[in-house]
């Protein structure tokens, strides 16, 4: 009962003022959200073409009937070139595709045409918009090729490309892709690294109530009072244990009840993975602190050691990018591990899969915690006192 008492009071403290709300909570869940807005969001986007289809064959018309199968391709004709490349310039259009005239016939004759693209900056959907357009144009050139090598000469050259080209947009054989959801969503590694940056944060600053109650001789005075030792210690670290659960169970409900985000992870094995996380932020914060011992320090905390553990620890890039010396001393890091283990689950792992992490985990919890217990302990000035 005197635990709850005491986690009680440091909940309140932390979160009884507007201005805790707002930095324990309003602005981590703005934070995550904008990450899982601009590097979580996995639904693709429709990419605006326009073209200019001066062919009067059915070459022109194919590879524009193959282009339009795609549901990422949003295809606009547009009537001059002039027309079109003042489309780009104005940005009504992503990427621009000319096709010259007697485009079947050069096909037809054994050339190669050149299909014009227009664009003002390279991207990822130029490149594969181009892919597109060559491997069509090849198979094309392949069946022109077939044609002119034919001896059946009952019908013209283009009345036979056209009807084998009608034959191909059916398309009667088909690859289908499949989905098994056994890698992790692009972009998951750094909306857990926010989301583990705003918990150490928070653990900090509440261990930095235990260290301002030892200058301002609170605890002192609680320790006089019929409490046991035990109940003192379970009631901090249960007060911030409170804390940082109430944070992650705002985060994760806003992520994927109002945004809708999919983590590919269940809720429960989610919060076990941050809840051990958040154990050993714990540890982290206490051990620091009992070297500190002066709340006016905590930014120091701040900027030695959350900010440079979570660079090591991937939370803003891969670990693969990384150099080798630097990855070897990430297994050192917290945020590693539990990023390791949320990566894991998402790619449908168990709880056996991620068993190693929650154990080493686990394990750093239980040293820096038995290490940072010397924070529990009234300083001597104020014994003396």
């Amino acid at each position: 009962m005197h635990s709850l008492t005491i986690a009680w009071q440091m909940i309140k403290r932390t979160l009884g003022r507007r201005k805790g709300w707002i930095s324990y909570v309003i602005i981590p869940c703005a934070v995550v959200t904008g990450a899982v807005a601009l590097l979580g969001n996995d639904e693709t986007t429709s990419v605006p073409i326009a073209y200019v289809n001066s062919d009067a064959g059915p070459a022109g018309k194919h590879l524009i009937e193959e282009l339009s199968r795609t549901k990422e391709y949003s295809l606009k004709p547009i009537q001059s070139d002039e027309e079109l490349k003042e489309d780009i310039i104005q940005q009504k259009g992503k990427i621009g595709i000319v096709i010259p005239e007697n485009f079947s016939e050069q096909l037809l004759d054994g050339n190669k045409p050149q299909v014009q693209m227009v664009e003002l900056t390279s991207s990822e959907a130029s490149f594969m918009v181009k892919m597109t357009v060559n491997g069509t144009i090849g198979r094309m050139e392949d069946t022109a090729a077939v044609i002119r090598s034919s001896d059946d000469k009952q019908q013209a050259p283009e009345a036979t490309l056209e009807n084998v080209l009608k034959q191909m947009e059916l398309h009667q054989l088909e690859v289908v892709s499949t989905d098994m959801g056994l890698y992790a969503k692009p972009g998951l590694n750094t909306v857990t690294g926010f989301t583990l940056m705003f918990m150490m944060g928070l653990i900090a600053s509440s261990v930095m109530l235990i260290v301002e109650d030892r200058k301002m001789r609170t605890m002192s005075r609680i320790f006089t009072a019929p409490v046991r030792s035990y109940q003192i210690a379970l009631g901090n670290f249960l007060g911030s244990f409170i804390l940082g659960a109430i944070q992650v169970i705002v985060v994760l409900c806003i992520s994927r009840f109002v945004i809708g985000y999919d983590y590919g992870i269940p809720f429960f094995m989610h919060f076990l993975i941050l809840a051990a996380f958040m154990l050993v932020s714990m540890g982290i914060a206490s051990t620091i602190a009992g070297m500190i011992r002066n709340p006016q320090n905590a930014g120091v905390l701040n900027s030695l050691l959350i900010t440079p553990t979570c660079m090591l620890g991937g939370c803003f890039w891969p670990l693969s990018i990384m150099p080798d010396i630097l990855k070897k001393i990430a297994n050192f890091v917290p945020q590693k591990w539990a990023i390791e283990a949320v990566e894991t689950a998402a790619s449908g792992g168990t709880l056996v899969d991620i068993q190693l992490p929650l154990l080493i985990l686990g394990l750093m919890a239980v040293i820096l915690l038995a290490l940072g217990s010397v924070i529990l302990r009234p300083s001597e000035n104020s014994v003396n006192a």
